[in-house]
């Protein structure tokens, strides 16, 4: 008798072992990140589809149409009026040279470089950052919250959603004041953008097994990245 208790102790120590090391910490870790996934998802499919019909339609024409020249210097101008926000938040994440490099980069090639057009600030050794307000709430110790796909927008987080949210309302864009000529500034730097995705989407979409999941890991390891300026410390999911 005592002999058959200790072979069901036994029996139930391996069972509950092996429940154990059936559970997967990544996944659950991942479902941590992602507790809206269905609804995400709805979203996803929903800019999948405005992609299909409409953004990558008009990537693919202005990328044929538009000379590669004319692409790089309309880049150019976009990315210029993007390094003043990127300069302002290098000073608020406490970055004072960063700061000065993206400031300097700013006013070099609006004089220098025809309202931007040109990117001789490149030349002086003064290298292009990347830097939004919701890497600033990453600095400033804010985790990035669950995983949130916005529509048109696609990938952010809670965090990154409402950094978002400053990033477009002091936009250099909303500044013009004709309403038709700030609309088609807005549209040409969408287009301008998705155009030059148009690769590392088609990458994607040939590697992935599930674009959704692939997008969504690899945009938190992006971000995390980018708070960290490229030396982010070992994960280990308490963001």
């Amino acid at each position: 008798m005592r002999t058959a208790r200790l072979c069901a102790l036994a029996l139930s120590g391996a069972l509950a072992l092996g429940g154990c090391a059936s559970i997967d910490p990544y996944d659950d870790f991942r479902s941590k990140r992602d507790p809206l996934e269905g609804f995400n998802r709805a979203v996803f499919g929903v800019n999948e589809v405005l992609d299909q019909s409409v953004f990558k339609p008009l990537a693919i024409g202005y990328e044929t149409v538009v000379p590669e020249l004319a692409r790089w210097m309309i880049g150019n101008v976009f990315a210029n009026a993007a390094d003043l926000w990127t300069g302002v938040n290098q000073l608020l994440q406490g970055k004072p040279v960063l700061a000065a490099s993206d400031l300097g980069r700013v006013a070099i090639n609006t004089v220098f470089g025809f309202g931007g057009v040109a990117d001789l600030a490149n030349d002086f050794g003064l290298r292009r950052h990347r830097e939004d307000f919701g890497q600033t709430l990453g600095v400033w110790g804010f985790g990035m919250g669950p995983y949130l796909v916005l529509p048109v927008f696609g990938p952010s987080s809670v965090r990154d959603g409402i950094g978002l949210a400053l990033d477009w309302t002091v936009d250099p864009l909303r500044e013009i004041s004709s309403a038709g000529r700030r609309n088609n500034a807005t549209l040409l730097r969408a287009v301008d953008t998705r155009a030059s995705l148009l690769k590392a989407v088609d990458v994607i979409d040939g590697v992935a097994l599930d674009k959704y999941l692939f997008i969504r890991d690899t945009y938190f390891q992006r971000r995390r990245n980018m708070v960290y300026d490229g030396e982010a410390p070992p994960d280990y999911g308490d963001d």
